[in-house]
């Protein structure tokens, strides 16, 4: 059909869903483009499924050199303020799942679904059907512990501490990367200027999206609001997320600094341009507070330095903005 309307050469879009679930698609497509080449047909291909991870080792093996990559990652705030009227807070805690926003309303149904539908699922299917994983329990225990320090700088000798079986920092940076290809949490590196101290660097773990951290702390949408500490984490957490899913769309990467006591929540890297982002979310910020902030834009000239909340720019208004390029 796709072919039949391309034969006037008009451009048309032929858009696969869920392709992971049929066997030997990547070289399916290979094949089926080379021949609408061969016709001189301008048929432009999509293809989509829910198992990330799938779908770009498909591509990697068989379309190598054939495939442009369009990052779907998760709803906005400004998406869930459009599509269900939601508030800031309600963003914040419930995160960017469209599907799980019927259930809000009713948070046992709603932490059933994140867990059962969207941590499981992309565990059991997106990790340890399509990974190498010797220790799953280990994995899922990182998840956990990933969740439970979100937005916090972790040792990778404390991480090993709290771990039961944890093997060696290999196996963790491994796992680690696993999860965050499946879009649960990931490991910011520390921003040095040196690709081997930041390799080597204590990561700051960070969920993708704050449902995850919501669901794993077992706390209710108003005790997380009374919470300042707790509610502290989830904003920063959604600004982080925020930046990492900006940042893969333009290209660029999101890390932290820290210098001694000095430190910057977040670095972001685009397009040749550097920003310092420090997030607060309560209270009055004084100057002592913005020391670090003030110490990276002194080492690392030319940097736009942003203060997120409280004394800065209105956390509604940075959670809609895009960087350059995304």
């Amino acid at each position: 059909m796709a072919r039949a309307l391309a034969s006037d050469g008009t451009p048309v879009i032929l858009a696969l869903d869920e392709i992971q679930k049929i066997d030997g698609w990547a070289e399916a497509v290979k094949l089926e483009r080379e021949r609408d080449a061969a016709l001189r047909l301008d048929v432009r291909v999509v293809v989509l499924g829910s198992s990330a991870l799938l779908v770009h080792k498909g591509m990697s093996e068989s379309l190598a050199g054939r495939f442009e990559v369009l990052r779907a990652t998760h709803w906005t705030f400004s998406e869930m303020k459009d599509a269900f009227g939601w508030s800031l807070e309600r963003f914040i805690y419930f995160g960017g799942y469209p599907g799980a926003a019927r259930l809000v309303d009713d948070e046992t149904r709603w932490r059933a679904y994140i867990l059962d539908s969207l941590i499981e699922t992309a565990i059991a299917r997106d990790v340890l059907m399509l990974s190498r994983v010797d220790k799953p329990a280990l994995l899922r225990q990182l998840f956990a512990l990933a969740c439970s320090y979100s937005a916090h700088e972790v040792s990778y000798t404390k991480m090993l501490g709290q771990l039961t079986g944890a093997g060696n920092t290999t196996t963790l940076t491994h796992y680690l990367e696993l999860l965050s290809s499946a879009g649960l949490v990931t490991g910011l590196q520390k921003y040095s200027g040196q690709t081997v101290r930041r390799r080597a660097s204590s990561p700051k773990l960070l969920a993708l999206n704050t449902a995850l951290v919501s669901v794993m702390s077992g706390r209710d949408f108003n005790s997380a609001k009374s919470d300042p500490a707790f509610w502290g984490r989830l904003v920063e957490t959604a600004v982080g997320a925020h930046l990492i899913a900006q940042a893969q769309r333009a290209g660029g990467e999101v890390r932290y600094w820290r210098d001694a006591s000095l430190e910057v929540d977040f670095i972001v890297e685009t397009a040749g341009t550097l920003r310092a982002i420090e997030v607060k979310s309560g209270g009055t910020v004084s100057a002592s507070d913005l020391r670090g902030l003030q110490a990276f834009a002194d080492r690392f000239q030319s940097t736009k330095a942003v203060v997120v909340g409280t004394g800065g720019v209105d956390l509604g208004e940075f959670l809609a903005l895009e960087l350059p390029g995304a």
